[in-house]
Order: structure tokens, then sequence, then C-alpha cells
């Protein structure tokens, strides 16, 4: 089976927070876990270094465009290899590689018949004298009446026009913007809603797409689709391929969610391997991100799938909620967030996926507190799993030398066991991580409640056979959550895997044989309970 994971590409114009890392890290625990399997997985992503968002923090730093992409680009690599991600390619958008990709996509949908040209009012601003980039554009949106920008509204997830705003002003000088007229290309999105109405009807039926694209996509079929524009006069980006239009750039609507097909062909390059198969009709697919990028991944990709002929569709989203932190909506523009650079650097990046992972918003939206988060790690992470661990491997480090006792394994366990494999791996492939991971912790704790009842310090002097019986048992289980919980903590699982001198982590029940222990370590650190508020200082300290 071939696996294809594509996670959202990230605007490279600040630092990932939370928000980023916890509608991204279903992904990574996806692709851990179908490479665990044995299946053919292709997990990748890049960061989005054209358009709006790179231009405008560039003018606000004096500096072009390109150093602000490689600086975030760098970093983004940096922090997803510190939380453990595993991509097999990590591209960026203002790749040569990419704009020829993204041109041949352009002129395939052209050729196709389902691009044309159309003059527009657009708004443009007298003051910057530029056309604006929908994104230049704010103010209120007319179907909620809050704040929103000129390409999508933030709190209703409408998908706008900036002349649908009202009151719309230049997010660059303040001022407000005339109409003028210009020509850009358009895409024919409504030829695609009887495909897209089958799509998400099949998606609905299976269960394969979380339940706020099925809503939100169903929404927008209700409403109808506009043909949408698919060319900007933008700063930077993928020029247009055609003649006489080279200074208008591809919108990234469409620009960054070709982003898929362009690093899976770079990947073949790089690899040379042949990308197709991830891209046949029976590839099973995730895309992986945030609620506000939902249409772009149900309507608009599915659409330039089928524009170019590609029999690939999105088989499952996996459309995170928002995440609050204490309680309030996340604002970079206030620095009300917690920066993914900064907690890697005082935080074991297992404790991050845990919480995250455990308290995702899934369902609904989650908050994201420090009580919690150090009370989860302390409780759960280091109470419950590395206790387990750390006395069961310390009791056989003294009574017998380091050698796992040649006992027998609690048939009843073995058994409890297979069991989590075939439910949590059921709950992963239907992207209910959190239900997955409560599961495996339940198995956890039974765990600790088995090592109790045996009382292996009093069976190792009045019934040693028995004592080898339960210490056999103890080290199944940690071999066996070792694999269980390697997608979702990697670092850990690595840790056992090296103490107990496994040979590889896999997706099937194991047997620890003949072992001698090495170097047997504590899985955690205890995080004093001081931290909460240093933290919280530290957060509150930091708004603007």
């Amino acid at each position: 089976m071939n696996v294809l994971i594509g996670g959202a590409w990230p605007y490279a114009n600040g630092s990932l927070h939370l928000g980023h890392l916890v509608a991204l890290l279903p992904g990574d625990i996806l692709a851990r876990y179908y490479r665990q399997k044995g299946e053919k997985v292709l997990y990748v992503s890049g960061s989005d270094c054209n358009g709006t968002p790179i231009a405008i923090k560039a003018k606000q730093e004096g500096v072009t465009t390109q150093e602000i992409a490689d600086k975030y680009h760098k970093e983004f690599s940096e922090c997803f290899g510190a939380i453990g991600f595993t991509y097999d390619c990590y591209s960026r958008t203002d790749a040569p590689q990419h704009h020829s990709v993204v041109q041949e996509i352009f002129l395939e949908l052209l050729r196709n018949g389902h691009l044309y040209k159309k003059e527009v009012e657009q708004c443009y601003c007298s003051t910057c004298v530029q056309f604006l980039p929908d994104r230049y554009v704010e103010g209120t949106c007319p179907n909620c009446g809050k704040d929103a920008r000129g390409d999508q509204c933030d709190h209703c997830s409408a998908i706008l026009d900036p002349l649908d705003l009202v009151d719309r002003t230049c997010k660059l000088c303040g001022n407000t913007p005339a109409i003028e007229k210009t020509e850009h290309f358009y895409f024919k999105l409504s030829n695609f809603k009887q495909e897209l109405e089958e799509l998400v009807g099949k998606a609905k039926q299976e269960g394969a797409w979380r339940t706020n694209a099925i809503q939100l996509t169903e929404r927008y079929l209700k409403e109808g689709l506009p043909d949408r524009a698919v060319s900007r006069d933008l700063p930077n980006g993928v020029s247009v391929p055609v003649e006489g239009y080279e200074d208008k750039k591809i919108y990234v609507w469409i620009e960054a969610v070709s982003g898929y097909y362009s690093a899976s062909r770079l990947w073949a390059e790089q690899s040379e391997c042949e990308e197709q198969g991830f891209w046949k009709e029976d590839t099973v697919s995730y895309y992986v991100h945030g609620k506000d990028n939902i249409p772009f991944h149900s309507i608009i990709w599915p659409s330039i799938l089928s524009g170019i002929n590609q029999p690939a569709r999105p088989s499952h989203i996996v459309s995170s909620e928002y995440l609050t932190l204490e309680q309030k909506k996340l604002s970079t523009s206030k620095n009300w967030a917690v920066w993914v650079p900064d907690l890697l650097e005082r935080y074991d990046p297992d404790s991050i996926r845990y919480f995250l992972t455990a308290n995702a918003p899934e369902s609904r939206d989650a908050d994201f507190s420090w009580r919690e988060f150090i009370y989860s790690h302390n409780s759960e992470l280091l109470g419950a799993y590395g206790n387990f661990v750390n006395r069961t491997l310390k009791f056989i480090e003294k009574s017998f030398d380091s050698k796992v006792p040649h006992g027998k394994v609690d048939e009843s366990i073995q058994t409890e066991t297979q069991k989590l494999f075939e439910r949590a791996g059921a709950l992963i492939e239907g992207s209910q991580f959190k239900k997955a991971l409560e599961e495996i912790f339940d198995f956890v704790r039974s765990a600790n409640k088995y090592f109790d009842e045996q009382k292996p310090w009093i069976q190792v002097k009045e019934k040693p056979d028995a004592c080898q019986d339960t210490l056999a048992t103890c080290t199944y289980i940690i071999a066996n959550l070792a694999q269980l919980l390697h997608p979702f903590l990697p670092f850990s699982s690595e840790k056992v895997r090296a103490m107990l001198q496994l040979e590889a982590l896999e997706w099937n029940p194991i047997e620890v044989g003949d072992t001698t222990l090495h170097d047997v370590q504590p899985l955690f650190e205890r995080i004093e309970k001081e931290k909460i508020q240093e933290e919280l200082d530290r957060l509150y300290d930091g708004v603007s």
C-alpha cells in the first residue's frame, strides 16, 4: 500500500507556535505508524516562502523577501527536526523546481479549458502605488461582521474577495484603496461541483474526513462555488507562464497546495524513486492542517487534481480545530503565543508531543495550559509510563545482574497486547490519535497495577520462579509499549529500544528473548511545579 501524507506549509514570515505544531503533529504520527507497519510512505511538506505575508514581514524589517524566507525556512527545518518530524521531503515554495511544477500545472489547466482571462475590478492603493494583494486589504466580513482579510475570514471561514469587505483599508498605509480594472486568469471552479459533492459524500460515508471538513465543505457546496482568480499582482511568487502576463504571479491558493505534488517530484528526483505510485486512485492520502485550511484541501486541491487529470484525491482530511492559550485566543501580533524554538530549548520533545496529542483539538477547540502541561508530564509520562519502565528495569538490573529473566509471559497480557495493537492501529488510521493514546496509557496504568499486585520484591525471595514470570511479563509489556508509543513518543521509545537492545520497532507484538539490559536510565525527569509560574510570568511579560 502507498501512503501519501501532506503536512500544511507554514508561512515563512515568523516563528512556529503551538497552533502550528498541534495541527501538523498528526502527520508525523501517521508517517511513523505506517512505516512501522511496513507500508510505503511519502511524507512531504515545506515552507511557504511566496506571497503577501513574507513581503509584509520583509518590508517591516527593511530586508529582502529572500532573507526573510531563508531565515524562517532554516528555523522551521530545525524545529521540525528537533520535535521529531520525519519528512521524506521538506521543500520550499521559492525553489526553482517548485516554480517549474506549478507553472506546468497552470499550463495544463489552461490547455484543458479550466482557466480563462477576465477583466476585473481590484483594490488599488494610490499611496503605495500598487494593486493590493488580497491579504493587504483589511475590513469587515460581510458574513459575520468581524475583522477579516481580503482572502478569508478567520472567524466564520468564509472565502472572500477583497471587494466583498466592508470599510476596506490598505494594510500597509491604512488608507482606503480605490477600485481599478485589471486583467487576471480565473479558474472554473464551478465545473467541479458535482465531482466534489460525490467526493465529500464518499468521505462522509466512510468517516475518512474530520467532521469540520465535511460540514464546511458541504456549506461551501450549498452556497455555490464561484470561479476564483488564479493570478494576482504580487511582489513575489511564481510568474504566470503566459506571454504578456509574466509580471503577474500565480495566486497562492493554487500555488501552495500544488507544493504537495512538487515536493513529491523533488523527493523522486533526489531519491531516484518513482513518485507516481503516490498519485494513483488507490493511494491512501492524508492531508494534515488546521481548520482555516479546510477549503483549500477539500475543494481547491481536488479540483486542481481533476483539472490536470490526476486520479488521486484526498482520501483523509485531518483538520484540527483551534488551540487556545490559557483560555485566550492565540495572537502572534500581541505575542500571546508559545513559540516552538523557545519551547524546545526547555522541554523534552516527547513531553510536547504527548500533551499536544492527549489534548488535541480533534473535534472541538482545546486549550494549552502551562499548569496542565507540567502536571500531565509529571503524572502521565513520568509517574505512569516512566515509572513502570524504570522500576522494572532497575529491579532486573539489581536482582538479576541486568539479564532479563527467562520467565513465562502472562497469556492474558499477551492477548490484550495483540488486541491493543489492533485497536490503536485502527484509531490511528481513522485519525483518532487522542483516543489511541488514551487506550495505550490505560494499558500503562494496568501494567503498573500488575507490578504492584505481583510484588516482585517479595517474590524474588519467596517465589523466585513466579518473580521471573512477573519480570518477563513486565519486560514484554515495556518492549511492546515502546512499539505502540513510537508514533507518539519516538525519543523515549528509542531509549527503551536501546536499553532492551531490540533490533527495530514494528507494529506487532514482539518477544524480548535472551537480553541483557544496556545503560538503564530514566525516560523522563520531573518538572518542578515552580516552573508553572515561571512560564506564566514569561508569557504575560512578553505580551505587547
